[in-house]
This record gives C-alpha cells, structure tokens and sequence, in this order.
C-alpha cells in the first residue's frame, strides 16, 4: 500500500476515548526501544510521524494513527522498560488488555521482537497472551539489517522456539527500517485482513 494520507487523530487511555467509526484497526506492540515508532514510519513513508525516542517508555496512552482514511495503527505503549513504576505498569497493563481484549475493530496485533536476540521473558508472554485470545498475530523481527542473510533461519528458529509460534494464527517477518526489508509482507499481512 502507498500511503499519502495519514494523521495523528487521538490519544486514549479509555474505550469512552475510543474513535467510533468502525474501521479496522491493528495494535503495534513490543518492549521500548524495539522499533515500533520506526516500523510505523516505514509502513507510512513518513521520516519523523511517530516519534522515535532515546528515552524509552516515551509512549503513554494508545496513539491512534489514521491511515488512508481507511483503518488505524493502534500504538501501545512499550514494555519492559524499568523505570516506569509498578503502579504506571499496572495501569499500562490494564489499559492494554481492556483495549485488546474488548475491540471488536481489532483485526491483528503487529508484535514486535529485536531479531538479534532471544525474545524476552515480556516478548513471550505478550505473545502467548495474544495467542491466548485467538488474535491474528504478526511477528515482526526488528532491526534484522543486524544480521547476515545466512543466519536468518537461525534466527527465526530461536524466535519461534522461544515463543512457541502457532502457525495457524501467527507469521513471522524480519524486519529493517535501515533497509525497509519486511516492509511489503507487512503490508501484504495487513491487507489480507482489511
């Protein structure tokens, strides 16, 4: 997809704050810091839209990006990042499950993993809880311009191994801002479910 129009329309922390037009929408989430600002840039050919950080955790409220007035990039906020308090988390927490776990507009959730290392203990679990609920899942492996071509499959082993990848609901992309390697099987995965 070519994307010319996309804005910033809100940023919610309720359903009450929700948009309310009914269309698609698919959830960006991952630990700070994996690259889940620079992705949406990517898929948007925009250089700064989303705002990427030096200072993790940056990401607050659910930030709805409206694409092509057609659907929404939901961005969460990232986990795993220590110097968000515990009672922040937990907030964090509860915003980000009654938003996966209610909207019906969610139609997959894009969840991002660092390609060069083992995910983490919060990556498995993300994934395992949106398995859980039967979420189309799209695995995206950042940051993959880091790692020879030969040692992808490697890679992907690790990842799928770590997180107990089920084919049936879930794919797995690597993924390069660098290089924009994965952008059009991202959007390949995307519109299959618009």
């Amino acid at each position: 997809m070519e994307v010319h129009n996309v804005e910033m329309v809100m940023s919610a922390v309720a359903p009450s704050q929700y948009p309310t037009d009914g269309q698609p929408e698919f959830a960006l989430v991952g630990r700070s810091n994996v690259g889940k600002s620079s992705l949406t840039n990517v898929l948007i050919n925009r250089k700064n839209f989303a705002r990427t950080s030096s200072q993790p955790g940056k990401t607050q409220t659910l930030n709805f990006y409206h694409v092509e007035d057609q659907f929404y990039f939901v961005d969460v906020p990232g986990y795993g990042y220590a110097k968000v308090s515990k009672k922040k988390r937990a907030a964090f927490g509860q915003m980000i499950e009654t938003y996966i776990t209610t909207r019906p507009e969610l139609r997959g959730v894009i969840a991002l993993v660092d390609a060069r290392h083992q995910p983490s203990e919060e990556d498995v679990m993300m994934y395992q809880w949106l398995a859980y609920y039967g979420l189309p899942i799209l695995l995206v492996a950042t940051k993959a311009d880091k790692i020879a071509r030969g040692k992808q499959n490697q890679a992907a082993s690790v990842i799928k191994k770590a997180v107990d990848f089920d084919p049936a609901n879930s794919d797995l992309v690597f993924f390069s801002s660098v290089t924009k390697m994965g952008k059009e099987a991202v959007w390949e995965w995307i519109d299959a479910r618009l």
